[in-house]
């Protein structure tokens, strides 16, 4: 047999062994690049975004902003989503975001999640109720450079918040992969 021969078969053996090893990667969902680094920012018009309750307890209040990719869609979000809340002057936004928290995948129908805590444990005096939270998406353009308003608003749907000198700040996490928890 030729060297030239040998190679070609070298070559040939090299290739099928790595298109079934990244085949079987895929399968098994444990592909070696992380799907957070091969797409880009999402723009507000890639995804659908609501408020879900996550419970009560001890005086402590739960929810999420929840994010589903629109049905085709791929992008990422950053780990720390900026959040404004609307008519709760004295309501102040606390991020809890960790120095590593990944960016998470949106993709094709997927979700993730902002989790949200804050307390109502005050007369209602010492609360307030926002009339909406929003957050900004990570890109105000798409891929052909065209302007998406990045902004999303939602009706806040989840009661009052503590709003006197010692608890008035609803805290925000990180962007989690999946569904909102729920109560």
């Amino acid at each position: 047999m030729t060297t030239r021969k040998i190679f070609s078969r070298a070559i040939a053996a090299v290739a099928v062994a790595g298109v079934a090893a990244g085949v079987t990667a895929l399968a098994a969902g444990t592909a070696s690049a992380d799907p957070a680094s091969s797409v880009q920012p999402c723009t507000s018009n890639q995804f659908t975004t609501k408020l879900v309750y996550g419970g009560a307890g001890a005086g402590n209040r739960y929810g999420a902003i929840q994010f589903t990719a629109n049905p085709g869609e791929r992008c990422t979000l950053t780990p720390q989503v900026p959040v404004t809340l609307t008519g709760a002057h004295n309501v102040l936004v606390d991020y809890q975001i960790p120095a590593d928290a990944p960016s998470v995948a949106l993709v094709d129908g997927s979700s993730a999640y902002v989790p949200l805590h804050w307390t109502g444990i005050e007369p209602s005096d010492n609360q307030e109720t926002p009339n909406g939270i929003s957050i900004a998406a990570p890109s105000h353009s798409n891929q052909r450079g065209d302007y998406i308003d990045p902004s999303v608003f939602m009706d806040w749907n989840l009661g009052a918040v503590d709003a006197d000198s010692v608890s008035h700040t609803i805290d925000v996490g990180p962007v989690t992969q999946g569904l909102a928890p729920t109560a």
